[in-house]
């Protein structure tokens, strides 16, 4: 049976109760929609005592099913103002799998403010307490003190002092499998503040003294529907080798070529750097260096697309050194310096900052005059400047528009206040009307089309979105994106395998509609609540400078109308 821990930050209570039935055909994103919808008022303040933090794992979690083990972590977001789903990697989503823990909500703010840290020891009981000399920590000093006294094969979840300051774009950082550090973060929409906002520090996972029994209704069937799709991964070249061999860097290749690539502030130019930054030159620097790709971030992973990325020195820099930090902080601010960069997502994971949202705030900056493109130690500057809470740090801990508008910049690429991700929607068509329509606003995660056939051009992209909108709200209930290639690539078959995994897991009729009805069934989910939280088709639009400025790369303009655009998630 499979359990939900419940946190009164306000009596400072811990209460364990089992999951309800209808809990049961829902996981990460779909359960963090289930449950804000069921628990949270969408009108309330996303930094009161009224919005509830919510940390879901997802429907294979715990079974051995590949990249079955995701975190998510979800709430009503202080930056956009609506619905915030973020998920990661790391080894916590196992580690509570194996005490049959499927969520964790924390509800409430402490009377008595400062660090409190919920455990849940080996036996998978739970309790909080008052920490308050971990007030103001870094998330690596943070995670070596709690090893130094619960033990190297913890799992923790936790926050830098951005979210203790209840920056708009900080983050959670959770523990790596292969590395033990906090560099996989649950990232966009402010969720870090939201556990600010909670007293909550970290949680910290022991390992289970008995591992909990999976409950299965066909263990047999269950058991060839994982083989059969570990089988399509190993058979698919992205999966297999290139995530292997490049991580997501890989991605540059693609998105340079195509003009996806966002380039100073999102200009929509060629990029100069691409050879300074690019997948090669970031593979190179790693075996040079005594650096590893490879690695799992998360236990049991076959895709295993994380890596070690060391300094010139040979001394480690950061974990997790992936494409959207070095497109967005890289080539968006035209920093031609792998090392630069690196050592700036090493200070956002220190201190619990999102690098996306940096990304785009420094290219604003950029663009307003703060500091010119290109300059790398200026950049390091700024963020210092977070760390030092400045006045303009501070600025910059409220996210792009509001760094944009305080600068006057015409050009803030932000949808529902939250700055995009490393795909120019003008040469990404599909990906735009993805950050267009989304209840999430502009994400990385709700349905990016980058590196498919034709994506500059207007025709069948208000169906592919839709389609991959909702393909992508499925995966969200079950893996790892990177694990779901084959289900829109060379295998699309490959969804059949999921709908036996859940029939064996489960029981009752599965198939591939059922498996995509999920994602049908969180979007409608995270569009109800945004409506009641006041959003409107208005809110569902791009800057205005796509549909204005062609990309001097392609031509290509984001000429899509509003009418077109409710087409896409018309519900």
């Amino acid at each position: 049976m499979e359990n939900i821990i419940r946190i009164d930050m306000e009596r400072g209570t811990v209460t364990v109760e089992p999951l309800p039935e209808n809990y049961r055909t829902l996981g990460n994103r779909g359960l963090v929609a289930k449950v804000l919808n069921e628990e949270v008022d969408p009108t309330c303040d996303p930094l009161g005592p009224e919005n509830k933090l919510v940390f879901t794992l997802g429907l294979l979690a715990g079974t051995g099913f590949p990249t079955g083990n995701r975190l998510s972590v979800g709430a009503k977001s202080p930056l956009t103002g609506g619905i915030k789903e973020a998920n990661s990697g790391g080894n916590i989503g196992s580690v509570l799998a194996r005490h049959a823990i499927k969520m964790i909500i924390v509800e409430k703010q402490p009377m008595d403010k400062g660090a409190y840290v919920l455990t849940i020891d080996a036996e998978g009981q739970p309790s909080l307490t008052k920490e308050d000399g971990f007030a103001g920590m870094g998330t690596y000093d943070l995670v070596t003190r709690l090893k130094e006294t619960h033990g190297e094969k913890i799992a923790v979840a936790c926050i830098g002092a951005a979210g203790e300051r209840q920056y708009l774009n900080s983050t959670i950082q959770t523990t790596d499998h292969s590395t033990g550090h906090p560099c996989r973060a649950l990232a966009r929409g402010g969720i870090g503040a939201v556990m600010g906002s909670k007293g909550l520090k970290a949680i910290v996972v022991h390992p289970a003294a008995k591992r909990a029994e999976i409950e299965y209704a066909d263990k047999a069937r269950f058991s060839n529907a994982l083989k059969a799709y570990a089988d399509v991964l190993n058979r698919n070249a992205v999966t297999s080798r290139a995530l292997r061999f490049f991580g997501t860097m890989v991605g540059m290749a693609v998105t340079g070529k195509s003009g996806a690539l966002p380039v100073k502030n999102f200009s929509g130019e060629r990029s100069p750097i691409l050879n300074d930054i690019g997948a090669h030159k970031f593979h190179q620097n790693v075996y040079q260096r005594g650096g590893k790709t490879g690695l799992a971030c998360q236990p049991g992973c076959p895709i295993r697309c994380s890596n070690l990325y060391n300094d010139k020195d040979g001394n480690y820099l950061t974990s997790g050194f992936e494409y959207e930090t070095v497109a967005m902080i890289g080539s968006n601010c035209m920093i031609a310096d792998l090392d630069i960069i690196a050592r700036i997502e090493r200070m956002c994971d220190d201190f619990g900052i999102d690098t996306i949202e940096l990304g785009t705030t420094l290219g604003v900056c950029m663009e307003g005059g703060k500091l010119a493109f290109g300059d790398g130690e200026k950049a390091k500057a700024l963020v210092q400047e977070m760390i030092d809470g400045t006045e303009f740090g501070k600025l910059m801990g409220q996210g792009t528009e509001a760094v944009g508008k305080h600068l006057g910049v015409k050009r803030i690429p932000t949808v529902k206040k939250q700055g995009m991700p490393g795909y120019d929607p003008r040469n990404s068509k599909g990906t735009g009307l993805g950050y267009a329509t989304s209840p999430m606003g502009a994400d990385h995660t709700v349905g990016t089309t980058s590196g498919s056939a034709g994506d500059m051009n207007k025709t069948g992209r208000v169906q592919m979105s839709q389609k991959v909108q909702v393909a992508y709200a499925a995966v969200d209930n079950f893996m790892c994106h990177f694990a779901s290639f084959p289900l829109t690539s060379t295998h699309k078959y490959a969804v059949a395998h999921i709908a036996e995994a859940m029939a064996g897991k489960l029981g009752g009729e599965w198939n591939s509609d059922r498996v995509f009805g999920l994602g049908l069934e969180t979007l409608m989910l995270e569009k109800a609540f945004n409506r009641t939280a006041g959003f409107t088709a208005k809110d569902d639009r791009l800057p205005q400078f796509f549909y204005d400025e062609a990309s001097p790369m392609t031509g290509a303009k984001f000429d899509f109308t509003d009418e077109e655009l409710a087409q896409v998630l018309p519900f």
